[in-house]
């Protein structure tokens, strides 16, 4: 386990110093990242580099704590009127309960660990907003333009609401928190897999109720940081089937069988390997056998990352061919027209050729004529090559250092 912990923080490190460090701009008492991209400077994005400098913070004798007050400081004054914080995209600004959970974390972690007794306010408006935006028991909306009941929006919601819950001693917060994570719970196939949407998909014009390895990693992850915050086991029955799942669609080699997972743009994601690993990491406690789980998704990850994380898993493209079949069963995942699932599969073939180009910048020439001329709306591009993507990056930061933090072991 120890070459493990190792590995993890050897990735760590090396990404902040050359992935995020060089894309950090400073004025005066404020730091936030910058897309090498395209340019935009995400609230998640920082967020998610602040949870892991507080978590390595001290480790290897790297005091990381003047970046963490100035990421703080520039979250607090990113904070809108209201308590939220905006989802940002290169097609989308939008106030979001999503990103205002994450964001809400993040200030959480700094508040308990730098004593940033100034944060105070700033979280509980965060917190505010966030239960502003909770419909119905267990269910959060994700924003205005995302009104579908997410499962993963439910518990990144949840694991904030838990953990604000457990800081300030508010019972009906940890009440929230344990209803959330129990409707989340209700709507888990039986094979273990988590749908990504309920059957109130909102404006989506089909619903969503498909496997995705991605998302079933991000569910579990932020179910996982409900039950830590109350402290409390009772989950574990789901959690057990839930990563069963996730291991039953791993090959020998820690690549994932992608053909089982049904969220076309989520399709490959370079995460979605950062996501399971602490997954797996909880599975240990059942099965010793889940840290080799771990330990082959890590290889996969540490083969996507230069400085910045690959968008999506990388491939050769004399493997293309064989694809096809992959993308042929992914879509014909869910119950869908025929005529839809033949978008599917174009829409799989198109990844399965952008994610074997690479190159350090995008041209969306061609994503944006498709997407005029199949009447398609998304808040983000999806260009035709591989590329290094910060969004991605640090969405891996935040899982492996939760990692480090509250699931390897000796």
């Amino acid at each position: 386990m120890q070459d493990l912990n190792n590995r993890i923080y050897r990735t760590i490190s090396h990404i902040i110093e050359n992935g995020i460090y060089p894309n950090l701009k400073i004025e005066d008492d404020v730091a936030y990242t910058i897309d090498p991209v395209y340019g935009i400077a995400r609230n998640r994005v920082n967020a998610e580099c602040v949870k892991t400098l507080i978590r390595i913070n001290g480790m290897d004798g790297k005091d990381h704590t003047e970046i963490i007050e100035k990421l703080l400081n520039q979250l607090v004054k990113k904070q809108s009127p209201d308590g939220c914080w905006n989802e940002i995209h290169v097609k989308y600004d939008e106030p979001s309960a999503l990103i205002t959970s994450i964001v809400g974390e993040a200030l959480l972690d700094g508040y308990v660990a730098l004593r940033r007794k100034d944060l105070e306010r700033t979280i509980q408006l965060a917190k505010d907003f966030v239960l502003a935006n909770y419909t119905s028991p267990g269910y959060f909306k994700k924003s205005s333009v995302y009104v579908a009941d997410h499962l993963n929006v439910d518990a990144t919601c949840g694991a904030f609401i838990a953990k604000y819950g457990k800081v300030f001693s508010d019972e009906e917060c940890i009440e929230i928190a344990k209803k959330t994570a129990e409707h989340i719970c209700k709507y888990q196939f039986p094979d273990g897999a988590y749908p990504y949407t309920n059957e109130n998909h909102g404006n989506y014009q089909y619903g969503l109720e498909i496997p995705c390895i991605h998302y079933q990693g991000v569910t579990i992850y932020y179910l996982l940081k409900i039950i830590d915050a109350l402290e409390s086991n009772w989950l574990d029955q789901e959690l057990k089937k839930g990563i069963e799942w996730l291991a039953s669609v791993q090959y020998n080699d820690g690549r994932f069988d992608w053909s089982k997972s049904g969220l076309m743009f989520a399709y490959y994601l370079s995460g979605a390997y950062a996501f399971a690993i602490p997954c797996f990491l909880y599975g240990n406690k059942w099965d010793s056998r889940y840290i080799q789980n771990s330990e082959k998704a890590m290889d996969v990850l540490e083969n996507n990352i230069r400085d910045i994380a690959n968008r999506w898993e990388s491939a050769s493209m004399k493997s293309l061919p064989s694809s096809l079949i992959t993308s042929i069963r992914t879509a014909n995942l869910g119950d869908y027209p025929i005529k839809h699932r033949a978008f599917r599969f174009g829409y799989g073939m198109y990844r399965q050729y952008a994610r074997r180009r690479f190159a350090d910048t995008v041209d969306p020439k061609l994503f944006n004529l498709l997407s005029s001329v199949m009447g398609i709306e998304t808040s983000t591009i999806e260009p035709d090559n591989n590329f290094p993507d910060i969004f991605m990056t640090s969405e891996i930061l935040d899982c492996l250092s939760y990692s480090l933090d509250h699931m390897v072991v000796d």
